[in-house]
């Protein structure tokens, strides 16, 4: 059956005097076959080596093409021995992972993508062979030999483990605003590199997988360079790598903490001396899912990792581009441990910011959500601080601030946590309140705090006005020194131009 088979495949005319006797290579192929997978790795490179079979060493293509790629010492220079092996279905299953190691050993060629017009026939060869690969990992049945396992590392690695360069692009002016930096660049070797990450994809997700024997070639050092591909510029990537180092931390228990290490060290190096990378948004979305699957009570190390990774990445300008992923993260802790709701809005008070209006709403929409999973105790603690910095956001002369900040009395929660503190809270902002309510330009602004005040006045009339006492009071305090203050500048002057024009007096005579 098998020679039937392999007749109907042609072959390809030898090298004179390189090539077995069919009765050596025969009682070779039958030492493989009691020897099982033990010793895969030479049996690739020696063991099968029949005339008729399609992974006869030193005669496919890939062997051809290997052995001119070394001799001419270049990687990307077009071979016409760069030919396509034959497709799994027309090989025995015996011979399948063989075959399967072949061709990724063919796909570890690098080819030129900078230039579309080279080694067209090339490129689209190994990109075929990638989608036979990743099909051939979907079906496969029985477990991946080690062999296996170390060749189709070598091959991923090959091919996306590589330094990014700033791609050439031309500023662009869209009504005056330059679009160079909204605009990412787009690897143009990218329909080999997606292959390519389907195929670790579905390597690491496979079942035939084992992680005790793949860990070995999944390393650490294979997750720290995965790791440093986050910073591509290219979304689409990026969008595979959190796919595929999620897939790895689930599978991979030992790697765990390193790669817990691993990205707090890229974080704060983001934080304190870069403010530049690519991926924190899918690193952040990958420890989301890490941090929902924390046990109870939460270890030490996850409560550092909150207040000095997770908090302080709230300082940099950008946050914007990351700031969902991050305030997901943030609430998570909330949710898993109510106490840790007092440190978090210390330190979101912390890094308040001063200057910048955006980034300011974007902390009170994650104020609101921290609130909202905050309980009594924990309010209670860190009431005071905080009202003082709504407070200032109230009278912020940026109309959505002040606005976000009126809207934190919609939500019930919240409305309630002020209600049970109210003595406390309401002597803090009413100043801010009055200000707003008599000065603010903003009619939406105007209303809303209209509508708070009659929240306080309705809720405790008599502290609503010992509160309007006491305001009035300070206000004429704050009139009375201003007015000693201006009288006194006023004499100041007086003394000066007199002494002004005494001394010019002087000097005329």
């Amino acid at each position: 059956m098998i020679n039937k088979i392999f007749s109907k495949i042609p072959r390809k005319s030898s090298k004179s005097g390189g090539e077995p006797s069919p009765s050596s290579s025969s009682s070779t192929a039958s030492k493989r076959n009691e020897g099982g997978n033990k010793r895969l790795s030479s049996a690739v490179d020696d063991a099968i080596t029949a005339p008729l079979s399609v992974l006869s060493v030193g005669n496919n293509a890939e062997d051809r093409f290997l052995r001119d790629r070394n001799l001419r010492g270049d990687v990307n220079i077009a071979s016409a021995s760069y030919e396509a092996l034959p497709s799994f279905r027309d090989v025995p299953s015996s011979e399948k992972q063989l075959l399967f190691i072949r061709k990724v050993k063919m796909c570890r060629v690098e080819f030129d993508f900078t230039d579309p017009t080279k080694n067209l026939k090339e490129k689209e060869i190994k990109r075929q062979t990638l989608l036979e690969l990743v099909e051939y990992l979907t079906s496969a049945s029985g477990k991946f030999s080690e062999n296996v396992m170390q060749e189709a590392v070598k091959m991923v690695s090959a091919n996306i483990f590589r330094e990014f360069t700033p791609q050439p692009r031309e500023n662009k002016l869209v009504d005056g605003v330059d679009l160079e930096e909204e605009e990412p660049a787009m690897d143009p070797a990218w329909s080999h590199l997606q292959v390519v990450y389907e195929f670790l994809l579905r390597f690491v997700a496979s079942p035939e997988t084992d992680p005790k024997i793949a860990k070995r070639y999944v390393d650490h050092s294979f997750v720290l360079k995965l790791l440093g591909l986050f910073d591509s510029e290219d979304p689409r990537e990026r969008e595979y790598l959190k796919t595929i180092l999620h897939r790895i931390y689930g599978k991979f228990m030992v790697h765990r903490p390193f790669i817990r290490k691993s990205i707090n060290n890229i974080f704060y190096h983001f934080v304190f001396e870069t403010e530049k990378h690519n991926g924190i948004a899918e690193f952040l979305e990958v420890l989301g899912s890490i941090i929902n699957g924390f046990a109870l009570p939460l270890k030490e190390e996850h409560k550092l990792f909150l207040v000095r990774t997770l908090i302080p990445l709230h300082k940099p300008k950008s946050l914007g581009m990351y700031h969902q992923q991050l305030s997901y993260c943030i609430t998570q802790f909330v949710e898993k441990d109510c106490k840790l709701a007092d440190i978090i809005i210390r330190g979101l008070i912390k890094y308040w910011p001063v200057t910048n209006s955006s980034k300011e709403v974007l902390f009170l929409n994650e104020l609101e959500e921290v609130l909202e999973a905050t309980q009594a105790p924990e309010f209670q603690r860190c009431m005071v601080p905080l009202f003082h910095q709504i407070s200032r956001s109230l009278n912020s002369l940026h109309f959505q601030v002040a606005e976000r900040a009126l809207f934190l009395w919609n939500n019930d929660h919240i409305e309630n946590l002020v209600k049970q503190n109210r003595k406390v809270i309401l002597p803090i902002i009413f100043p801010a309140l009055e200000k707003n309510a008599r000065h603010h330009w903003n009619q939406a602004v105007h209303s809303l705090t209209l509508n708070v005040r009659k929240f306080f006045y309705d809720l405790d009339p008599d502290l609503f006005k010992a509160c309007q006492i006491k305001f009035q009071d300070d206000e004429a305090k704050e009139n009375d020194i201003r007015e000693r203050r201006e009288t006194t500048w006023k004499r100041l002057e007086q003394v000066a131009a007199k002494k002004a024009a005494y001394n010019e007096a002087a000097a005329g005579r």
